[in-house]
């Protein structure tokens, strides 16, 4: 009996084993077995195989979904760490879909906005559409697609910030590479003016604790010698940092002078950062593992 089953078994793979050949994983696979041979075994080149696959698939992801105006893009992955000297053949890439010219883009032109006005909402909403899907541009891939230059886009990004108070999403601020002062006036109007926590702070303008934390302590180190009347040369001395660094600082002071907002108090702030229970909104309940006492303390 089980000789019969056996017979079954092969007869079957017999007539319809090749069927598994027949497609681009087959084909690739019977390529590297006769024109790559020193790829070593079936193991070898099944691994290789299927790293190709996944990268085409990843590349070339099904486009039959995608409306008019939607293009493919590939990108740096938002969680990809940089480091120095490291290159993009040595980073994660990610694919995403991207709106390059919405509905609006037409309802806006009909009402004679701004070609300017819509090229900047088209900047932002790019920087938006590729966060939510795991991707963070450059100034200089965005420029590409809309077809401008890359000081022009930064200026459409600078101004879309401070009109809207809010930092865009992109490798300069996922990565925190290349810092503006767009970034630290928000980020530091947030903190000290509207008196945000840390935690919604970082959650609004897409940076880490620790870039946030080097934004304080370098913002209230350069007020404090500012009211010290040292010199910005004598403050990039005491601070250890760069003469223009200190100069965007100090110009975000003068601005914040002029605007009536006391000096004085905003020294004395300090960042909030907000305790494990109180980041829980009133109908959430905390961690079940957590005693009584354990909730009172967080309380306090």
């Amino acid at each position: 009996m089980e000789r019969q089953v056996k017979q079954h078994i092969s007869a079957r793979a017999a007539l319809y084993g090749p069927q598994q050949h027949k497609s681009f994983t087959g084909a690739l696979g019977a390529f590297f077995m006769d024109e790559c041979p020193q790829l070593g075994g079936d193991l070898s080149r099944l691994a290789l195989v299927k790293a190709i696959v996944d990268m085409v698939s990843k590349f070339f992801p099904e486009t039959s979904h995608l409306q008019a105006g939607q293009m493919p893009w590939v990108t740096i992955h938002k969680d990809e760490k940089g480091s120095y000297g490291k290159t993009i053949d040595k980073s994660e890439l990610v694919s995403v879909n991207l709106t390059l010219v919405a509905q609006t883009d037409v309802e806006d032109r009909i009402n004679g906005k701004r070609l300017k006005e819509i090229k900047k909402e088209a900047t932002a909403r790019l920087c938006k559409q590729a966060f939510e899907q795991g991707g963070c541009l450059t100034q200089a891939e965005i420029a590409i697609m809309l077809k401008i230059s890359t000081p022009t886009i930064r200026n459409y990004m600078r101004e879309w910030e401070l009109e809207h108070k809010e930092c865009l999403p992109r490798r300069g601020t996922i990565h925190d590479i290349g810092p503006t002062l767009t970034h630290k006036k928000i980020i530091i109007e947030k903190l000290f003016i509207d008196r945000k926590t840390v935690q919604q702070t970082s959650r609004e303008t897409f940076h880490s604790y620790q870039a946030i934390h080097r934004y304080i302590s370098t913002f209230k180190k350069v007020l404090l010698c500012y009211r010290k009347d040292l010199s910005k040369e004598e403050i990039a001395n005491a601070t250890g940092h760069s003469k223009r660094l200190i100069q965007e600082y100090l110009d975000l002071i003068n601005e914040f002078k002029q605007r009536g907002i006391v000096l004085e108090k905003i020294e004395k702030y300090d960042a909030k950062i907000q305790s494990h229970f109180e980041q829980y909104q009133p109908n959430e309940k905390l961690p079940s593992e957590m005693t009584l006492s354990q909730k009172e303390a967080l309380k306090k």
